[in-house]
């Protein structure tokens, strides 16, 4: 009692201090997130026009994805295909809600009627859509799935969506009319052409060893075209790999291996205290069990044509006779024993017909087949001892018995078809047997009644058997590699990684202009790991680690983060420094030349006069020269036999003359090329305007911060 009258004599003291303490707790939390002081959730995968779009909601449509791009399918894949899903469906929702278009519910209806029109659920006796068969299976779903009816939901969604886009951009194609001016325009493009005479000065004339450009006039390049050198956040790596292969050793083990399988060995038997001969497979007869006992690939009990062999060891056994064996030999990732088998002469195509028979619980049977497996058996040679007295009546028990569909309408028959066209009972009696023959032979899909009907090109064929070993590295080997990688790893700790990596005699490979949600890393494929880690907050440039790989190791540097903004000088002299060197060597050219006619600039500049004719403005294409739109347009601004002054053009330094101009003929009406021009509008206009809408919009784009 004396503890608890303490407690209540302080109670005041108490409670400030805990109120103290946990004030402390929460405004150290906010300052270790700094995301929470500015007010951005690591739940909002972007906003976008002041839409938020929830980490939750995203990642269940990116699992969706997925499943729909199938097991080739990345995750990054997925999540940029729902990116965009997203970004193009709040783009153009802030325009319908500007609009105030809406999808209501008369328009809902009609919109599911069209789209559902054909599906059998939602259509009564006359196979017409019944709006009450929709309505009651909304209202079951709403009763027995909120899962299923959520989905419902969605699609009702999508199909609103997709209503409103097509609405949208409807009404702004019913604007893009093309008017009688802009057709006459397009006329005269197209028809007004011009004769010329020009000399080019090329640029390639001066050779990029005498044009000196700095690094201060690239960065002012760069400033001057700042949207052509914006760039992303990226990080540059490098790396080196340590492979998980099998060596010489380990592969010449593996033939030892197969080696030994050849022969039969003696092993002493603990349970009869005597020594057993396990039969070797030289002399094995049971050649499936032992393949599938001792082989990396299956027994496969087909035969084979000398094309189905592997075309280097093709000759060699298919030239072999039963009992030999053939090998070890390297086929692809194996190291095989090959033994033939069997030998037989065998068509490679068949004709025959069949009666399928199905049973109750066989492959694809009908729900209404009623029969059990032996009555099935009890059918199929009843009517086969039918048809050995009538084969006339084949036709009509095919069209009165058989269940295989594909081959009523021809009587039973299949034209001709190759070897491994049918399921392998099917097929080893008709390659097997003889024109004319015919039996009941059971498959998965029920018995079938087969008549061999034709055989054509009847040649040797094998069967063989082969154990095969795949070339994997050994437990020894699979050790070496990792404490080659852990040896790296060590030594570049206290030392340079190029350095280390020369040294050890190991390939660094550089992979520069990694983007934050790039997954793909040259060489090694698929690395989303190594991507993040790299754009860690807390990853500096020399930084290092080991990645596990499939089949090895990746130990990774950062050799450089750079920001966003603008490329540096040496990242944009790619593009950049060939641009300031072609204005300079225009400069230079126009500077030496004093000439003004074409013919006096030709003779000093060492080049020949040449001709264009017939250029129009519409392809703007200089015979001899390419695409100059510039010199083109310049000379479309001269009269008929006027000379222009020096033109800087694409490919070098131009001047011409024009020596005839053809107007373009008036036309009574423009009204075909004014249609011309609105369906060149209308065929871009989708494209263009959400171009243009998404470059307006303003997107904030968290998905670094909150998927990976």
């Amino acid at each position: 009692m004396a503890v608890l009258n303490k407690i209540r004599q302080r109670g005041l003291f108490l409670i400030i201090v805990i109120a103290l303490a946990l004030f402390s707790f929460v405004i150290g939390d906010l300052f270790r997130n700094t995301d929470a002081l500015v007010g951005k959730s690591q739940n909002i995968v972007a906003t976008i026009n002041g839409k938020d779009i929830s980490r939750e909601d995203f990642m269940q449509k990116v699992e969706v994805a997925q499943r729909q791009l199938g097991p080739n399918g990345t995750n990054t894949q997925a999540m940029n295909r729902v990116w965009e899903q997203e970004v193009r469906q709040a783009v153009l929702e802030t325009q319908f809600e500007e609009l105030g278009m809406t999808v209501e519910k008369d328009q809902m209806r009609d919109l599911l009627r069209t789209n559902l029109a054909n599906s059998p659920e939602f259509q009564n006796e006359a196979g017409l859509f019944d709006e009450n068969k929709l309505n009651e299976y909304i209202a079951n779903l709403k009763e027995t799935s909120a899962v299923a009816y959520a989905q419902w939901v969605d699609y009702e969604n999508s199909i609103g969506v997709n209503a409103l886009q097509q609405d949208y951009f409807n009404m702004v194609k019913a604007g893009m009319t093309g008017t009688l001016a802009e057709g006459k325009l397009e006329h005269m493009l197209e028809s007004e052409t011009i004769d010329i005479k020009y000399v080019q000065i090329p640029y390639t004339s001066i050779p990029d060893s005498t044009v000196s450009v700095s690094k201060s006039e690239i960065s002012s390049y760069i400033n001057k075209h700042k949207k052509q050198y914006e760039v992303e956040a990226t990080r540059d790596i490098r790396y080196v790999e340590f492979k998980e292969a099998a060596t010489v050793e380990d592969e010449n083990n593996i033939k030892q291996d197969l080696a030994n399988l050849l022969k039969d060995q003696v092993v002493y038997n603990e349970v009869t205290k005597n020594n057993d001969t396990i039969k070797g497979f030289a002399t094995v007869t049971n050649h499936k069990v032992f393949v599938n006992s001792n082989s990396d690939i299956k027994f496969d009990d087909r035969f084979k044509f000398k094309s189905d062999l592997p075309a280097s060891v093709a000759d060699t056994i298919f030239n072999m006779n039963v009992g030999d064996v053939y090998g070890p030999y390297k086929d692809g990732n194996y190291f095989k024993l090959t033994k033939v088998i069997a030998a037989i002469q065998m068509p490679d195509s068949v004709k025959a017909r069949h009666i399928l028979i199905p049973y109750v619980g066989a492959a694809s049977a009908q729900p209404d087949v009623t029969q059990s497996k032996e009555q099935a058996k009890k059918t199929a040679d009843s009517l086969l001892s039918v048809l050995k007295k009538d084969n006339s009546k084949f036709g009509e028990f095919v069209s009165t018995y058989s269940s295989d569909q594909g081959s009523v309408a021809n009587g039973g028959s299949y034209d001709y078809f190759t070897y491994n066209t049918m399921v392998p009972e099917f097929r080893d009696y008709v390659f097997q047997n003889n024109v004319g023959d015919m039996d009941v032979v059971e498959t998965v899909y029920g018995y079938h009644i087969i008549e061999v009907e034709g055989q054509k090109n009847k040649q040797r064929a094998i069967k063989v058997a082969t154990v095969a070993m795949e070339i994997e590295p050994s437990e020894t080997t699979i050790n070496q590699v990792f404490r080659d990688a852990s040896n790296f790893e060590i030594a570049i700790e206290k030392g340079d990684f190029e350095a280390v990596a020369k040294e050890k005699d190991l390939a660094v490979r550089p992979v520069n202009g990694i983007k934050v949600l790039d997954e793909n890393i040259p060489g090694l494929g698929n690395q989303r790991a190594m991507v993040r880690w790299a754009f860690e907050e807390g990853t500096e440039v020399g930084d290092y680690k080991r990645f596990n790989l499939n089949g090895g190791y990746a130990i990774v540097q950062v050799t450089a983060t750079n920001a966003a903004g603008l490329m540096n000088t040496e990242q944009a002299s790619v593009t950049a420094l060939p641009a300031i060197r072609k204005e300079k060597k225009a400069a230079l050219i126009k500077d030496r030349i004093s000439a003004t006619t074409v013919e006096d600039v030709a003779a000093a500049e060492n080049q020949t006069v040449k001709t264009a004719l017939a250029i129009n403005m519409k392809n703007p294409t200089i015979s001899g020269a390419g695409k100059e739109g510039l010199v083109v347009g310049t000379a479309f601004g001269l009269k008929e036999g006027e000379t222009s002054k020096l033109i800087e053009g694409e490919k070098g330094v131009y001047m011409v003359q024009v020596t005839k101009k053809t107007p373009a003929p008036e036309l009574d009406n423009y009204q075909g090329f004014a249609n011309q021009v609105g369906t060149s509008k209308m065929n871009n206009v989708n494209t263009k305007l959400y171009n243009a809408l998404k470059e307006a919009s303003d997107i904030e784009d968290n998905r670094a911060n909150t998927v990976q």
